[in-house]
């Protein structure tokens, strides 16, 4: 049995930033709050020469097992969630992994 990690890149929209940020940290402490199999949910911001890269946002999850991902796939907070960042977003990226 082993743990699942998940990296996720966002393509957010212009203008869409700070309204995305406030979303997915939300979600964020919801899952560690609310699910015992989540054991790390990162909130990621890309960064060029620049500064922020306000373009893009990344997740870093890990959760001790399939079942515990299964659980977080479930929760009805991930759907709302989803619903609420969606028109924020231009596209997402995401990679499910063994640890």
């Amino acid at each position: 049995m082993s743990r699942i990690a998940l990296v996720v890149e966002f393509q957010l929209k212009p203008g869409a930033h700070a309204a995305f940020d406030a979303i997915i940290r939300d979600h964020a402490a919801g899952t560690l709050g609310d699910e015992p199999g989540c054991e790390r949910f990162d909130v990621l911001q890309p960064k060029s020469k620049e500064g922020p890269d306000l373009t893009r946002v990344m997740l870093y999850e890990v959760y001790a097992d399939d079942a515990a991902f299964k659980a977080h796939t479930q929760n009805p907070r991930l759907a709302r969630t989803r619903a609420a960042y969606e028109p924020l977003i231009e596209g997402r990226t995401i990679h499910i992994c063994a640890l």
